[in-house]
């Protein structure tokens, strides 16, 4: 069973889907038949490396709100973080753009830490304030989850993955995927939003049943194996 999820790393609702969709993993009885997969999602791809204004007051310009209205927004999202066992600092984030960071995950994911490369870079983005669009933050996220730190550098210097990057989110504009987190299992179930652990849970079940095979007959039927049938 394949799972897909659409994602950004500076996307606070995407670490708290995260951790839920952990929880409904862990609990989901076939748990071991799913294949996760990480897909690219940029919130804003003309963001520059790194935001130089501060958060709150780039979130009241962008959304039209006062500061007091960005703090309160700001503590719903550390308390729902918490029950997720997150520490959020959201003002100490630093914004920027997040292209090289999706690509990134798409090079971790070719020797399987994909998803340690996507909690590195969200922990660092949303607990400790790193600035994660910059290189040499990168270099260094990557060298925690065990990258090669050479590898990791030509890439970035380069135009790997750029495809890969654009092609996730041309997938999703296709799905009709207009925000994120969103869950796409095996391309016939689709969860939007970082929905509670035991609506994951109950959605992962149903598609597993509706992914088995109803076989009408048995061993007696009329049938050839093993060679039985050799002409």
């Amino acid at each position: 069973m394949k799972v897909e999820i659409w994602s950004d790393v500076v996307c606070p609702w995407c670490y708290i889907g995260k951790r839920r969709f952990e929880a409904a993993l862990a609990q989901f009885e076939h748990a071991d038949d799913v294949e996760v997969i990480w897909r690219s999602f940029e919130l804003d791809p003309g963001a520059p490396q790194l935001q130089r204004e501060p958060h709150a007051e780039r979130l009241a310009r962008k959304y039209g709100v006062s500061l007091a209205q960005v703090e309160a927004m700001d503590a719903r999202l550390v308390g729902e973080a918490r029950k997720e066992g997150l520490d959020f600092h959201l003002a100490e984030s630093k914004g920027g753009n997040t292209f090289d960071a999706h690509r990134l995950i798409h090079l971790a994911a070719e020797s399987g830490r994909a998803g340690e490369m996507k909690e590195r870079l969200m922990k660092a983005y949303f607990t400790e304030g790193v600035a994660i669009g910059e290189r040499a933050e990168l270099v260094r996220l990557a060298a925690d989850v065990g990258l090669d730190e050479a590898e990791v550098k030509a890439m970035l210097s380069s135009e790997r993955f750029a495809d890969a990057v654009r092609a996730d989110e041309a997938r999703a504009r296709a799905f009709g995927i207009s925000g994120v987190p969103f869950f796409a299992i095996d391309e016939r179930y689709g969860v939007s939003g970082a929905q509670p652990a035991e609506v994951l849970l109950d959605v992962l079940r149903q598609a597993y049943v509706n992914s088995q095979m109803v076989v009408v007959g048995g061993e007696d039927a009329d049938s050839c194996a093993d060679g039985s049938c050799t002409i």
